[in-house]
């Protein structure tokens, strides 16, 4: 008979286990935790939706839509898409499930996300994000909320050399100037710029500020700045933005080649990027940015809504958990010992009641009599209760190996009598 060959995993998948997975659930149990502190509503969101949702949100000439999404047609004949963010499923729930009602909304999630792109250190096909949303609040106040709980993550986290990247891209009418100087400055030199920047420039100038290629640098660097063309109001909004940052001590510096390029994104746009020679920056190599967003005032619109002010973020967590490190798994809290055979219901019983008390407790009752004990002991569990019978009846032993287990050995002591009856 053959072999039957084990199933690979798929490419830009990953399984995460030991360290890892603790580094990843500590990313989010601080998240859960500081979004708390800010009173961000838990969402669930769907992991699929019909495609139009994406394509008419992140728009049709975007990589992620034209390049990267995992759309599939179901049998009833309709297009749906594996969601590639969460921004879009959130405005449309926004629109279709009345919360409208609850506007100024202050949301927040995490899950999986799915684009098809190369795989790379820190990127993935499948990949977990977290992510918050503040819709229906149009003062610059939403943007400081949004960005103190940003930076109190991250330093919760414990990612201190980290700073604050942060842009204006005007109101409506500010980008929209803003776009036309571009149109005009990047047309007069359309031969000389790069194919992907040459495709861009009729649908979307902005996107080419974003060019990596050497070929666009020298133009991108003499293109028009937005600073030339905000209007008082926008001047006035940023400068909310960044006086309410310095009153909530969040530092920060101005990137004025930050930009988003889509079209209902408008005034802060901002990145959280380690600092130059940083451990956070070695480690992520080139996929440098640890958390971004922006302000997309005009997203709702492009889904069939109203007018609808909206600022949101998300990072990455596999990201934050290369910056977080390895972390051990906990030790117990307890480890109940059945050193005799007839003495596990009794070891059972009593994992059971330290359970209940809020211990974490782990129970052995497998493998020789004669190594169980070293077997806890090897586990480095903080107090060990070991449980026998012999020729001279029931012992129970207990061993701390740490003073904080007092309060352990107390409850044992109390429940003893109740165990060995």
């Amino acid at each position: 008979m053959s072999k039957v060959e084990t199933p690979r995993p798929i490419r830009g998948t990953q399984d995460i286990f030991g360290p890892d997975a603790e580094a990843f659930a500590y990313v989010v149990e601080t998240f859960e935790r500081v979004r708390k502190l800010y009173r961000f509503r838990r969402v669930e969101m769907p992991v699929f939706e019909r495609t139009e949702v994406f394509a008419r949100s992140i728009g049709e000439t975007t990589d992620i839509v034209s390049k990267e999404m995992y759309s599939f047609e179901d049998r009833g004949g309709e297009s749906l898409t594996l969601r590639p963010e969460f921004t879009a499923g959130i405005a449309r729930a926004y629109l279709t499930d009345g919360w409208q009602q609850y506007a100024p909304l202050k949301v927040a999630t995490h899950g999986p996300l799915f684009r098809y792109e190369r795989p790379q250190k820190g990127r993935y096909r499948q990949f977990h994000q977290i992510d918050a949303e503040i819709i229906g609040a149009a003062e610059p106040q939403a943007d400081v909320e949004l960005l103190a709980l940003a930076d109190q993550l991250l330093k919760e986290l414990g990612i201190a050399d980290v700073t604050l990247h942060l842009n204006t891209l005007g109101d409506a009418d500010s980008r929209e100037a803003w776009r036309a100087a571009l149109l005009g400055h990047f047309r007069a030199v359309k031969g000389e710029l790069s194919e992907d920047s040459q495709e861009r420039l009729e649908k979307n100038p902005l996107r080419i500020l974003d060019s990596k290629d050497s070929r666009d640098k020298a133009f991108v660097a003499e293109a028009p700045k937005i600073d030339d063309f905000l209007s008082d109001e926008a001047q006035a909004f940023f400068a909310a933005v960044t006086g309410g940052l310095d009153a909530a001590g969040v530092k920060w510096i101005r990137s004025p080649g930050l930009v988003r390029g889509l079209d209902y994104y408008r005034h802060t746009a901002f990145e959280f990027i380690p600092d130059e020679g940083s451990v956070s920056a070695n480690t992520l190599g080139s996929q440098s940015t640890v958390l971004g967003g922006g302000r997309y005032d005009g997203l709702m619109e492009s889904l069939g809504g109203a007018p609808t002010p909206a600022v949101g973020w998300a990072a990455g967590i596999e990201r934050l958990a290369m910056l977080v490190g390895e972390r051990g798994e906990p030790n117990a809290d307890v480890v109940v010992v059945a050193e005799s055979d007839d003495m596990i219901p009794a070891a059972i019983k009593t994992t059971a009641r330290f359970r209940e008390l809020g211990y974490s407790a782990d129970l052995i009752v497998s493998g020789s009599t004669r190594k169980r004990f070293d077997k806890a002991v090897k586990s480095g569990a903080t107090c060990i209760v070991s449980l026998r019978s012999d020729l001279n009846g029931t012992t129970a032993n207990v061993r701390r190996s740490d003073p904080d287990a007092a309060e352990v050995e107390q409850e044992w002591l109390k429940m003893k009598p109740y165990i060995l009856s």
